[in-house]
């Protein structure tokens, strides 16, 4: 029987979750919630979606039918969102950054503790045929060991999107890392892994910056395995989107697409493996049909997804202390997991 879903929001992510599940024999778009009964029937109609117009939250994860639930909400609202549905046993995708400060982000890992559902969170990049080639690469030993890593968030969001009139705000933006750059963040523990110590700093870009916090970041990191790792993020830059990938192994490397391996006898350069970047351009780098598709899955086998809550918890963490190290000027070391 497909799953019954509930998507939170109207916005641009909430219309590719719409589609995903739509276009799913396995899921069914049971209804939207939104304070604008006629805009969602609109989007609704527009999509070629018959479906229920929710206008509260309460009332969605109060319904017996919905299954689950997906959470497009402005980040300051996702925990409060995310202990409710719990509560009520829905299962839960999270859209990044999964909130706002550390006291939310823990409430909720004791609501989904006390109340377990299938979880995932929204850092679709895992989910991107670049970033599922290289962690195959890595679980394989083309790299070994990665000692070394360092990822870039290069995007200029500005008034041309319609996310900046919120998310270039403090409140609801907080920082380049948690606005976008926990995708880079995520993406050094995902293919190097825990991070043990952050180390960051942050610069504002023009003087005329709409931005209430400085929209640019670098941070420092100590590895869990030995190694370093460098992210940064930039939300205005004279660059078109650019999301670099460069890991540096003991036995391989990888520069984006690109290999050198002793998986590969003889080699004189690296190899280009063609495949489609995060920065492609493509909809499949922000594939969020495959993100979907990982959830219905989880939730048949009754299994973990690819980034369920408590793997994005850590990336989390990890975020957090980067925006600490800026604020106080200070080295953060992080709890052991």
């Amino acid at each position: 029987m497909a799953k019954k879903f509930v998507v939170v929001g109207t916005g641009w992510v909430a219309g590719e979750y719409l589609k995903a599940i739509h276009n799913s024999p396995q899921a069914e778009v049971h209804g939207i919630v939104s304070r604008s009964r006629e805009h969602a029937k609109s989007r609704l109609t527009e999509l070629g979606i018959d479906a229920r117009v929710y206008e509260s939250y309460e009332q969605a994860v109060r319904d017996s039918n919905v299954d689950a639930v997906v959470l497009c909400s402005t980040p300051d609202v996702r925990a409060e969102q995310v202990i409710s549905a719990a509560q009520h046993g829905k299962h839960i995708v999270i859209e990044k950054p999964l909130t706002m400060d550390r006291k939310s982000l823990a409430d909720m890992a004791q609501a989904l503790e006390q109340h377990p559902v299938t979880t995932v969170a929204s850092f679709v990049l895992r989910w991107n045929p670049a970033f599922e080639t290289i962690k195959a690469l890595i679980d394989d030993d083309a790299l070994g060991r990665v000692f070394m890593a360092q990822i870039d968030y290069w995007h200029h969001i500005g008034p041309h999107y319609g996310q900046y009139s919120w998310s270039s705000k403090k409140a609801l933006g907080g920082s380049s890392i948690l606005s976008a750059g926990c995708h880079a963040v995520d993406a050094v523990r995902y293919f190097a892994g825990d991070v043990t110590e952050v180390t960051a700093y942050s610069c504002s870009t023009w003087s005329h910056s709409e931005y209430e916090f400085d929209p640019n970041a670098i941070a420092i990191m100590k590895l869990a395995n030995g190694g370093v790792a460098k992210v940064s993020s930039s939300l205005e830059c004279k660059t078109t989107y650019k999301f670099n990938i460069h890991l540096l192994g003991e036995k391989g490397s990888i520069m984006n697409n690109h290999l050198f391996s002793h998986k590969l006898p003889g080699q004189t350069d690296y190899a280009t493996i063609p495949t489609i970047l995060p920065d492609s351009g493509d909809v499949s780098h922000h594939p969020f049909v495959h993100e979907i598709n990982d959830f219905l899955d989880a939730l048949n086998a009754q299994k973990k997804t690819r980034c369920d809550f408590f793997d994005a918890y850590k990336s989390m963490e990890v975020s957090f202390a980067i925006d600490e190290s800026i604020a106080t000027g200070k080295t953060v070391v992080l709890a052991p997991n």
